[in-house]
């Protein structure tokens, strides 16, 4: 039986403090539902009651926050949820400084905040959650594509910081309203720390100093996660971000759990992967994969989650066997 509220179980384990039990979570995308604040809050609340998460993460579909802008998406059938890009907002350099900074309460971005309230209101203070935000340099490929990097980033890199200067503008004033709304913080998606993508040094100017100001807009909660998306990330060049969680494709690329633990200050979170084991297995096999998890972090400063988000296609016998993973730890 638990003996500890949620936010007191996530902050022990935030700390390394002895824990209950070890927190879980798993999230997922609402295809369809993504398109409407309370049908997505439903999808929200109906998962979190089903299976008992430490914490929701909200997850609106990615064009949430380029709507707006003017981006155009649809969903085709991908298995993790996912929305097709159709159109894209930016098509020459000199657009970037013509992007106007949004009104967070507004459009799409205002529809976000009302799924907010309402999975608040459902929720009754019991259950943190936490807010999806894409950080800068995504928000810029989601507006640019895959000529952000090839022509924007290293041909025309004063456009580009023009337009990350108006996207940060509008991320933090949205990243405000998501605090006001209830929110324990964010969960930050970073895509392009990957050293396959981009230099260190390009990181530092193109991703870091934006990143950083999102977050400090999140400062008055108590709950912050990065997300590191992707392979070969640039672990050591974010570790010290101000966040209390770490996220990242663990078991498809350095470091493992037990290595990252040593180099961040607060909890990691992951140990299964998404496909192979959370969709591709049985259940035997997640429980097994869970229980290494466990024993890499040795009870302390660990969440148990997948590396990046749960497939739509997951099987319910595979989320439950993680949920009761934790119980007979």
């Amino acid at each position: 039986m638990d003996t500890m509220t949620k936010r007191q179980r996530l902050e022990a384990a935030f700390r390394g403090d002895p824990v209950d039990r070890p927190p879980v979570a798993l999230w997922r995308h609402w295809p369809g539902d993504d398109q409407r604040a309370d049908d997505l809050a439903a999808s929200h609340i109906a998962f979190q009651r089903r299976y008992d998460w430490d914490f929701v993460k909200v997850t609106p579909n990615s064009g949430y926050c380029v709507e707006d802008w003017g981006v155009e998406t649809a969903y085709v059938g991908n298995l993790e949820g996912t929305r097709e890009y159709r159109r894209y907002r930016i098509q020459a350099p000199e657009e970037w400084e013509a992007l106007p900074v949004l009104d967070p309460r507004r459009g799409a971005l205002g529809r976000q905040l009302e799924t907010l309230h309402a999975i608040g209101a459902a929720m009754g203070g019991e259950v943190p959650y936490i807010q999806t935000i894409f950080n800068p340099l995504s928000v810029a490929k989601y507006l640019a594509g895959e000529d952000l990097m090839r022509v924007h980033l290293r041909r025309h890199p004063e456009h580009l910081q023009a337009g990350l200067e108006i996207i940060t503008e509008t991320t933090v004033a949205f990243v405000q309203e998501v605090m006001r709304a209830g929110a324990a913080g964010v969960f930050l998606a970073v895509q392009h720390a990957q050293y396959g993508l981009l230099s260190e040094e390009e990181y530092a100017a193109f991703g870091r100093p934006y990143d950083l100001r999102v977050l400090e807009a999140a400062s008055s909660g108590w709950f912050q996660l990065l997300h590191l998306h992707g392979a070969d990330v640039m672990f050591d060049l974010l570790a010290d971000y101000p966040v209390q969680v770490v996220n990242w494709h663990d078991r498809e690329t350095p470091p493992t759990l037990a290595e990252g633990m040593l180099r961040v200050q607060g909890a990691v979170c992951g140990g299964l992967r998404q496909w192979e084991t959370m969709v591709r297995g049985e259940p035997d096999a997640v429980r097994a994969e869970a229980a290494d998890a466990m024993a890499q972090a040795a009870g302390r400063r660990f969440i148990l989650g997948t590396g990046c988000v749960t497939p739509i296609v997951a099987p319910t016998s595979h989320l439950m066997a993680v949920r009761r993973a934790v119980v007979h730890a």
